[in-house]
């Protein structure tokens, strides 16, 4: 968040060296602590994760080396930067942490000038990184998922439903008259209906599902453990809360086709295209209503 200090998670079985450590950077940073590379996948594997590790090699239980291997094969934990501090000074240590996806190597004793300027350029990249990184699967206008981000999670998440035969279902909803509204009411307009749309789209669904911009006035919600009762009452809460909502006091109705996933028999497009068709007959059957 922005103005907000970054999270940097010390790792080390010696409390006086995380002491040490806090005490060069705690004014400038959030920490945490752990002191052993178990509780600190484990921190990392929680809802806030650090934006940067500095991590001791010589542990008890698992290495740093492990540490980081384990870190960098995750796709949820690899964008965390991991900053070595140890007291092992060969080549071949430094080598093997660079190799493992490592971004730096600083041996003990360290000094903190040049501790406090690695530490100030890695989390001023991860920073930027990550903000590359939204912006790329972001849609500028409504700051909701984009069709990009959503074919490529939808994928993993079908592949996943399907391996363990569990519910997934699909929710396309369109606009109705929407060019009506850009028309009659300018387009700034019909950005703010979108914009109050999408917010309202997010407060109805769960942190899990994805919710995204198809294109123009269309969005898709996917919803993991979801079956086509539950999908369906969803949708209908979303359609009434629609037509509720008045954004910018205008009055505005959707049309949503529902799908649930043939578990083995198709795969994510054949889903869109029949929540698409469900849609789309809600539209030609008089609109603002919900089929399946």
């Amino acid at each position: 968040m922005l103005g907000e200090k970054a999270l940097i998670l010390l790792v080390d079985d010696e409390p006086a060296n995380i002491q040490l450590l806090a005490g060069y950077i705690k004014d400038d940073y959030q920490i945490k602590v752990a002191t052993s590379g178990e509780q600190c996948l484990k921190l990392c594997a929680a809802t806030q994760q650090p934006d940067l590790i500095l991590l001791d090699v010589d542990m008890p239980g698992m290495n740093g080396y492990q540490v980081c291997e384990q870190l960098k094969s995750s796709p949820s934990t690899a964008p965390i930067a991991i900053m070595f501090v140890t007291a092992m000074q060969t080549e071949e240590d430094e080598e093997t942490a660079l190799s493992l996806g490592a971004v730096d190597y600083l041996t003990k004793p360290v000094r903190p000038a040049i501790l406090l300027a690695r530490i100030k350029t890695h989390v001023k990249l991860k920073i930027q990184h990550d903000a590359l990184v939204n912006m790329a699967m972001r849609d500028q206008l409504t700051n909701l998922y984009n069709r990009h981000y959503l074919l490529e999670s939808a994928n993993h998440r079908v592949a996943k439903a399907m391996r363990q035969k569990s519910p997934i279902s699909l929710l396309i909803l369109d606009i109705d008259h929407f060019k009506q509204i850009n028309d009659t009411k300018g387009h700034g307009a019909g950005d703010a209906v979108l914009k109050s749309l999408a917010e309202l789209l997010q407060q109805q669904c769960r942190l899990e599902d994805i919710v995204a911009r198809f294109g123009g006035e269309e969005f898709v919600i996917l919803f993991d453990e979801c079956h086509l009762a539950t999908a369906v009452k969803i949708a209908e809460r979303i359609r009434a809360r629609i037509e509720d909502s008045h954004p910018n006091g205008i009055f505005v109705t959707a049309s949503i086709g529902v799908a649930e996933l043939d578990n083995g028999n198709e795969g994510f497009s054949e889903l869109v295209k029949r929540a698409d068709d469900a849609m789309y007959e809600a539209k030609r059957s008089g609109r603002n209503k919900v089929l399946f």
